[in-house]
This record gives structure tokens, sequence and C-alpha cells, in this order.
């Protein structure tokens, strides 16, 4: 899709923005976000139900003891974001935020300017190198100890030619033992809705890969896989206070795994 009259081209961060609710969005990619909300009525549930699981999750390491996070494609600040859930469990917790996005990364900078523990770099998910080798990695993140190493609704975007799985092997392998990788991923429904939302981003972004329950589970290589396994993102560990329900065809097409360096 072409640029706007401002001159931005439709970002993946922003219209995910615009589908949380947020107003770090333009017109471009309202327009987009529009797409989904009302020829695919329902669909905006899949980026509610990823935020869901993330936030899960990263309460989930909090409380588990980790104490370093590095969130690779973090999007926009909104409510509950990664440093702010693992702060909540661990006061000092040090996050290293990472995205491409200009507008994400003048917001991220604004919100952390007074936060020690916390940045927000400019970096692509296909050169971890120089994500890891950052002097802003390098100074809050101790590969020593144990990492929380965040892919939430990031692999999707790869190509299989880009080698998601090699990204995530960079990952974990310095990771000490008791670290993990959190991944979400587009699931593969194998009906209409799948390949209208596919077709849709593809068009747009030129990339946008849904993959079998399968392949996201691949990615994690030799990292041990905690219960329940690769899971719709909806059944990723819910919360108590969640009335039982069955998902809806959009909630099911995002799914969430957690695993864990032994």
């Amino acid at each position: 899709m072409k640029a706007d009259e401002g001159g931005q081209a439709p970002s993946i961060a922003r219209v995910y923005d615009y589908l949380l609710g947020g107003k770090d969005n333009y017109p471009v990619d309202r327009e987009i976000g529009d797409h989904f909300k009302v020829n695919l009525p329902g669909s905006a549930a899949i980026a509610h139900t990823n935020r869901g699981a993330l936030i899960r999750a990263v309460r989930a390491l909090g409380r588990g003891g980790v104490r370093q996070f590095v969130d690779l494609g973090s999007g926009l600040p909104t409510a509950d974001n990664v440093h702010q859930v693992a702060q909540r469990h661990q006061p000092g917790a040090a996050v290293v935020q990472v995205d491409t996005d200009p507008t994400v990364l003048a917001h991220g900078r604004a919100l952390l300017a007074e936060d020690d523990t916390t940045t927000i770099i400019e970096g692509d998910v296909r050169d971890p190198g120089t994500i890891r080798h950052h002097p802003e990695t390098e100074q809050l993140i101790g590969f020593g100890q144990p990492v929380g190493v965040i892919l939430s609704a990031v692999p999707h975007h790869l190509n299989d030619d880009e080698d998601p799985a090699g990204i995530v092997r960079y990952w974990a392998e310095p990771i000490a033992p008791g670290g993990y990788v959190f991944i979400s991923h587009f699931r593969s429904g194998h009906n209409e809705q799948t390949e209208a939302a596919q077709a849709k981003l593809i068009g747009t972004f030129g990339r946008g890969r849904w993959r079998t329950d399968a392949e996201p589970r691949a990615l994690f290589g030799t990292l041990t896989l905690r219960p329940p396994g690769i899971v719709p993102a909806f059944q990723w560990h819910p919360d108590a206070s969640e009335e039982p329900r069955t998902p809806t065809v959009w909630e099911q097409l995002i799914a969430a795994g957690l695993a864990r360096k032994a």
C-alpha cells in the first residue's frame, strides 16, 4: 500500500496499536485496521488475545524470578507493557525493548527517559547479533543469568527464507539455564478467515505467514516446552477469574508457547 498524504506508509506496529485501542497511529494504519474490523468482524480479537497471553507469560517469568528481558519487536507502549509487568513482579528488572518503527522508538524513549533499568533500541530482529551486542543491551543484560526472550507476534512476520528457527536458536544459545523464550505466532486455521487475514497482511506488508502448530513448536529447537505446550493464546494459562468458554474462530488463530533452557 502507498503512503498516505502525510508521507506515512502503514506500519505493523501502528496497526496493532490501533486494533488494541491505542492512539499512536495514522490514517493509513487505521485504514488497514478498519479492514479487519469491518470486513473481517471479530478479527481484532487476534491482537487482544495475543496481548493477554504476553502479559501472563511475563508475569509468570517475573514471579518465577527472571529479572532480565529482551523484548524483540516490542511495538508501541500500551497499558501493561513488558517492562511494566516485569517490574511489577521483579522491581528493578532490566528490560531491553527492540523495534525498527520510528514512532515506536520515539514514544518508547519518551516513556523510558527516567527508567534506568529499561531501554528501547533500534534493531531488526533479522539481525540478532547487532541487537545482542548493542551497547545498551550489553549494559543491561547479563547472559550469564536467566533471561526471558520475548518474540510476541514476531516470527509470523518472518518469511521462511529469513530463517526464523535460526533467529530463535541465536537467542536460545547464550542464555543461561533457567532462561526462557516466549513465542506467539499466527496459527493456521485452514479456513476462510485465515486465508482472508493472511492475504491482507501479505498484500499490505509483503509478509505475514500463518503456520501449523508443529512449525512454531519446531522454532523452540532443543528448549524444553512448558505445559500446556503450543496452544491458542486464549487458552495459554488463562486467568482463574476468566469464565471458561469456547474461543472464537479468530481467537484460535494465534498460538503461544513458553520454553525453558535446561
